[in-house]
């Protein structure tokens, strides 16, 4: 087993031979059973992978028109939701939660600025809009689908680069963030090393297996030489 040398290695992996069911199952494996996301959180295409670091967004709804008297941050039109936009890195997932699912959290001008940067793509716990923008750009946008009414008057970032909450689901700066049509898991970064092993030989035993059941093996007696199913 080939060991990665930095993220562009290890993401590279990912999408070339895993998926969220391979990363799941060892994750459960090894006793780390709450990873998975809602599965109301989907690509805007089938064809969307994600693979990154996650850079946590706080999101919190607002009462339109009202102003805080104490909170500069909440004075400002998004709250940080620019200053975290501007800040992604490359390889890094914009993943957003906090605030209810009535409004977008995610467009294509944040599309386009977070591609300038390198990131890998964008998570958010609500909806995505401009959606046959985001389609063109072929940015890769997993949330609850389309809807057009924005978080400007609704909702404002709050904080980022700290820990957040998705349905039991504990997001830290760092951890990977792996997404395709299947739905998105969190894998902790101390347990990156350990979960993205064993994927890759699950992974490839599982091709195997595919192989001797193709070949005429039962799946019985696949499972029992394998252990794979």
């Amino acid at each position: 087993m080939e060991k990665w040398k930095n993220d562009d290695e290890l993401f590279s992996l990912i999408k070339a031979e895993l998926f969220t069911a391979v990363v799941g199952d060892v994750m459960d494996k090894i006793g780390l059973l709450r990873q998975f996301l809602p599965p109301q959180i989907q690509p805007l295409d089938t064809s969307m992978v994600i693979a990154g670091r996650a850079m946590p967004v706080l999101e919190a709804d607002m009462i339109s028109g009202e102003q805080s008297v104490h909170n500069a941050v909440l004075q400002q039109p998004f709250g940080l939701m620019l200053q975290a936009l501007d800040d992604l890195k490359k390889n890094e997932v914009y993943i957003c939660s906090g605030s209810s699912p009535t409004y977008a959290l995610w467009g294509e001008l944040m599309s386009t600025r977070a591609m300038k940067l390198g990131a890998a793509g964008a998570v958010v716990n609500g909806y995505s809009r401009d959606t046959r923008g985001i389609l063109q750009l072929q940015f890769p946008v997993f949330s609850y689908g389309r809807y057009a009414q924005d978080q400007g008057p609704r909702g404002k970032v709050m904080d980022f680069r700290v820990p957040i909450e998705m349905n039991g689901v504990i997001i830290r700066p760092g951890d990977i963030v792996v997404g395709d049509l299947d739905g998105v898991c969190i894998v902790p970064q101390d347990a990156v090393e350990e979960v993205f092993r064993l994927a890759l030989e699950k992974a490839r035993g599982e091709k195997m297996v595919r192989d001797r059941i193709e070949n005429g093996m039962s799946a019985s007696a696949a499972f029992a030489q394998y252990g794979i199913m």
